[in-house]
């Protein structure tokens, strides 16, 4: 009988995941890449915006002085995850991707109205959607799916029992070379 079926129904096992990856450890890399990446772009974005008053479009898209600052902030934050990586830059790139999908649909539901105060067009609220899926996919790599390496630490978290059991196998047979 498998573990999870031992637990009563009420009790709930809470996964501690490494607060901090090895600097090195390659999914950081990606978290760190995928972070840096769209706040590059937002940066930039930002600040053609501003500089570009009485313009009312920067690269193709809608743009004012609010959108431009909003995607100034937003860049910055994306770098501060750049630099600190591990867990905190997957964190943060996922949450941002919600945010930049969850306003996608709000500002395509304002477009013809007198409420899209950040002057959105159709163009803008494609682009909310790239960006928020491309941030959503660099945050959860290598932290979700099927087909997780047993060495990845997500893995680990998620399978206590049998990254144990394979952490004693390798140090028997560790020994067992060694005798």
């Amino acid at each position: 009988m498998a573990s999870h079926a031992l637990r009563s129904p009420g009790t709930r096992r809470r996964i501690r995941l490494d607060e901090h990856l090895p600097m090195d450890h390659r999914l950081s890399k990606v978290y760190r890449v995928g972070a840096g990446l769209m706040g590059l772009f937002l940066l930039a974005f930002g600040i053609l915006g501003l500089l570009g008053t009485g313009q009312h479009s920067v690269l193709g898209l809608g743009s004012n002085s609010a959108l431009a600052i909003l995607s100034i902030c937003v860049g910055v934050l994306l770098f501060v995850g750049m630099v600190a990586g591990g867990n905190f830059a997957s964190t943060l790139n996922m949450v941002f991707g919600i945010l930049f999908l969850l306003s996608g649909f709000l500002n395509l539901g304002l477009l013809d109205s007198n409420y899209n105060f950040l002057n959105f067009g159709i163009q803008n609220v494609l682009f909310s959607f790239v960006v928020g899926l491309l941030l959503m996919v660099f945050g959860m790599y290598g932290r979700v799916g099927s087909t997780l390496p047993h060495d990845n630490p997500y893995w680990r978290a998620r399978h206590p029992e049998a990254a144990e059991w394979e952490q004693r196998a390798a140090q028997d047979q560790a020994r067992s070379e060694g005798s």
